[in-house]
């Protein structure tokens, strides 16, 4: 498997048009496929996530499952421009504003949930570097 790569992540969902109208306008997905159950989002023909609409509950992070699901842009300025798209959509944060991974690291990014609490991340590579970690000795990841 030398070429094994992610292919698209399934998260299950309560509400399945409030939940297509957030990923398609906090990450400008298209929606490629719908009918009454899931709908399948990507970007330019490559599909990133496919939403199911098969629970009643909010995620919860206290169970086995799916920690968060990260996001990779170019630079620290797409990682602003993303969290101002997500502040205009009423969007809850974990910490205000870029968190490094970790205290003097160059990436870093934004971390926040959806409308059902799935946890999210958008991060770059660099750019980070001036970034305080909120927390000592902070992991690589926002969600301590």
């Amino acid at each position: 498997m030398n070429t094994l790569q992610t292919g698209h992540v399934g998260l299950n969902v309560t509400d399945l048009d409030r939940s297509i109208a957030f990923y398609t306008r906090a990450f400008g997905f298209e929606v490629a496929g719908r009918d009454e159950g899931h709908a399948l989002l990507g970007k330019d023909g490559r599909l990133v996530v496919a939403l199911w609409r098969q629970t009643e509950a909010a995620a919860r992070t206290d169970v086995a499952g799916l920690h968060h699901l990260s996001f990779q842009v170019d630079t620290i300025e797409e990682v602003r421009a993303a969290e101002e798209v997500l502040r205009g959509l009423g969007t809850r944060f974990t910490y205000d504003g870029i968190v490094p991974h970790g205290e003097g690291a160059a990436s870093g990014g934004i971390f926040f949930s959806d409308p059902d609490g799935i946890r999210l991340e958008v991060y770059a590579p660099s750019g980070a570097e001036s970034a305080t970690a909120p927390v000592a000795g902070a992991p690589t990841c926002g969600f301590f």
